[in-house]
């Protein structure tokens, strides 16, 4: 039975008031069965069947992502997108995964971890003497930018400028990418020439810093291009930036409505880590991934013909009551539970998730520490729940002087 001829039941999530509502729609449409019909097309809801497309190299991400969808095929922006790391599969994408790898492992991240404490720290402290501050503007907007120009080692003075790039550039996760285009592609235009100078001078001079292991990344004697280079560090800023700022400002979000649980993780930073995991499993800011079937594939209880595209909802499937018990339920020290598909899966898992962990881990260590007994000065409003989501704002009061 093809996806056209399934009785399936509609799902419209976006508008929702609340992501808590929003996870309540997907509640009822999973119960109904492993699959609805969104307002862009068939979501896979169940965490099997999320896990089994997410894995299936028969699927793949489709050339642009998701700009044909709005109707964009060609162009600047467009072919910007479809060379991108996000969207080559095939022997395109294995060849620079393979060569990029090991300079996004474990370790590599880890030598950042101080970087990313003493940013935090400086955000925070600027707020701790009144005791209130607005944690999308001043903490979490903030955080991530320094710390990807310190993993491609570009100089603290050139931050401002570069986080101006990428917003511009995020806009291609927007639903809006026709009017935004001009914005979209000056701005890549700019941070690639900037990238060129980085990459200029780390050829001739080697640092510990990502863009170096990029540069010394080599395998049987193949090596990353000059342009590949550029549109690697393109994707890191591009991939590293929105996703981060608003999973920690979502994370403060779930966590302020909890005063045990901020309490807990400040008397016990050592749970923080496998608290990350369960806030990204809990309170996500990317619901979606989409995928398309590159030949006929059978799955259980759907067949999806060559071409056809389905979005893997994430967010729903880590919801899901077959894969976790009380999944409705934020759970700090939840055990052997099954990996959460935030990240992704298969091919395409996310290269940066150890980083985002980091950087997650040791801001939220010292955000519990020094703000203590937090509470909602005001109300916190998400973005849609398409592309990358959020809170737009989340004012917090708490007890001053740490």
């Amino acid at each position: 039975m093809t996806i056209q001829e399934m009785d399936l039941p509609t799902l419209d999530y976006e508008t929702a008031d609340s992501p808590g509502e929003a996870h309540r729609i997907l509640a009822d449409a999973r119960a109904q069965g492993p699959v609805a019909m969104g307002p862009h097309g068939p979501e896979i809801l169940s965490y099997e069947l999320a896990r089994i497309v997410l894995r299936d190299d028969r699927f793949a991400t489709p050339r642009g992502l998701g700009l044909t969808a709005q109707g964009i095929d060609s162009g600047p922006v467009f072919e910007r997108v479809a060379a991108n790391l996000l969207s080559l599969d095939g022997a395109d994408h294995h060849r620079l995964r393979r060569l990029v790898c090991k300079a996004f492992t474990p370790r590599a991240s880890e030598r950042l971890a101080a970087t990313c404490r003493t940013l935090a720290d400086e955000l925070v402290g600027r707020t701790v003497d009144e005791g209130f501050c607005d944690v999308v503007a001043d903490i979490a907007r903030p955080y991530p930018v320094p710390i990807i120009c310190a993993l491609l080692g570009a100089p603290a003075t050139d931050w401002p400028r570069i986080s101006a790039w990428a917003d511009d550039i995020f806009k291609i996760f927007d639903w809006n990418v026709a009017e935004d285009a001009d914005d979209i592609e000056r701005s890549w235009s700019q941070l690639d020439d900037y990238n060129d100078g980085l990459v200029r001078t780390r050829r001739e001079t080697l640092a510990d810093d990502l863009m170096s292991d990029l540069v010394r990344a080599e395998i049987d004697g193949d090596r990353l291009t000059h342009d590949e280079l550029l549109m690697l560090a393109g994707a890191l800023l591009m991939a590293g930036t929105d996703t981060t700022r608003n999973q920690l400002a979502a994370a403060v979000d779930v966590l302020c409505d909890r005063p045990e649980q901020w309490r807990l993780l400040a008397s016990h930073p050592e749970l923080i880590p496998s608290a990350v995991e369960e806030i990204m499993r809990f309170w996500p800011v990317i619901f979606t991934t989409l995928r398309t079937a590159r030949v006929e594939v059978d799955l259980p209880g759907l067949h999806v013909p060559r071409g056809a595209s389905v979005l893997v909802n994430t967010a729903a499937a880590n919801r899901d009551p077959d894969a976790f018990d009380t999944p409705d339920r934020l759970d700090l020290g939840r055990a052997n539970a099954p990996a959460m598909l935030t990240f992704g899966g298969g091919i395409h898992y996310c290269l940066g998730s150890h980083l985002a962990r980091t950087e997650m881990v040791e801001a939220l260590t010292v955000i519990t520490a020094r703000m203590p007994q937090p509470r909602r000065a005001g109300p916190a409003p998400w973005r849609p729940l398409t592309g990358i989501s959020g809170p737009q704002t989340l004012p917090l009061v708490f007890d001053p002087g740490h």
